[in-house]
């Protein structure tokens, strides 16, 4: 069994930080990067699924593409909310709580970025 731990991510937080910010940079990003290889199979896997030909579009169409699927498709961007919201400790989740809707979109919109910036991954 691989045992997976939080990367530490250094360098993020500011005097004045929000707190919104500070959980961002504490607790979302190095749970997304600790997921990275996950969330790239499982993008990979919707392609294939929906029959997406992924690879003849050119990369501005990919990253379009991308972006698209993270606006319009529920069930995917759930299933991707849940590898990360899995991950926060009982304290992060009664912050997560008290803030879903903006937590989940940043939570979406990294995603979203690491998906296309992952481009030549898939």
């Amino acid at each position: 069994m691989i045992k997976k731990e939080r990367p530490i991510l250094l360098d993020l937080i500011k005097v004045g930080t929000l707190d919104i910010e500070k959980f961002q940079n504490e607790v979302i990003r190095p749970i997304i990067k600790m997921q990275h290889n996950l969330l790239i199979a499982s993008f990979k896997n919707y392609l294939q699924k929906r029959k997406i030909d992924f690879v003849s579009l050119s990369d501005q169409k990919k990253r379009n593409k991308v972006s698209s699927i993270f606006k319009t498709d529920n069930t995917h961007k759930d299933r991707v909310l849940g590898f990360i919201i899995g991950h926060f400790s009982l304290n992060e989740f009664a912050f997560y709580t008290a803030h879903t809707s903006e937590i989940n979109r940043r939570i979406v919109q990294i995603i979203s970025q690491r998906i296309q910036d992952s481009i030549p991954q898939l």
